[in-house]
């Protein structure tokens, strides 16, 4: 007999399936072709494979692109501490360019620096393929259920 599984077992997947179950209305995410690779309490990642679509004219990757990775790293960083009933929306997101984005693949990475009733405040990092290109900090406001 198989002993049944420790809440804390459980909980990461619960996790993951609440998030992905909010995935599906992103669909600005999956215009772009970018997908969550990890999902944690307080952190995650999300990748983009970059394509012709992606570049803007001197052949680097988009620099709304490279924004739009940090705020959905940061945002659903956010998301994953959030209670299940509220929305969170970004507040403010300030991006640092650092150099271009040139190569195969863009991941970001974003974690909650202080979780709040009102607020979350959020850093991200963007990388192209081994090399950090950009750096965010992001508030995100929560939005409560409307009725």
């Amino acid at each position: 007999m198989t002993p049944p599984e420790s809440p804390q077992a459980t909980a990461p997947d619960e996790l993951e399936t609440r998030i992905r179950r909010r995935l599906k209305r992103q669909h600005f995410m999956h215009h772009i072709g970018a997908e969550l690779t990890r999902i944690e309490p307080g952190r995650v990642e999300a990748e983009v494979l970059l394509q012709q679509q992606h570049q803007q004219h001197g052949g680097f990757a988009h620099g709304g692109l490279i924004a739009t990775l940090a705020d959905l790293a940061a945002g659903f960083a956010a998301v994953t501490l959030a209670p299940e009933d509220v929305s969170l929306v970004t507040a403010e997101l300030k991006t640092t360019y650092l150099r271009p984005g040139v190569g195969q693949k863009l991941r970001a990475v974003g974690w909650v620096l202080k979780p709040g009733r009102r607020l979350y405040f959020c850093e991200a990092e963007v990388w192209a393929d081994d090399k950090l290109i950009a750096k965010a900090s992001a508030t995100m406001a929560v939005v409560e259920p409307q009725g």
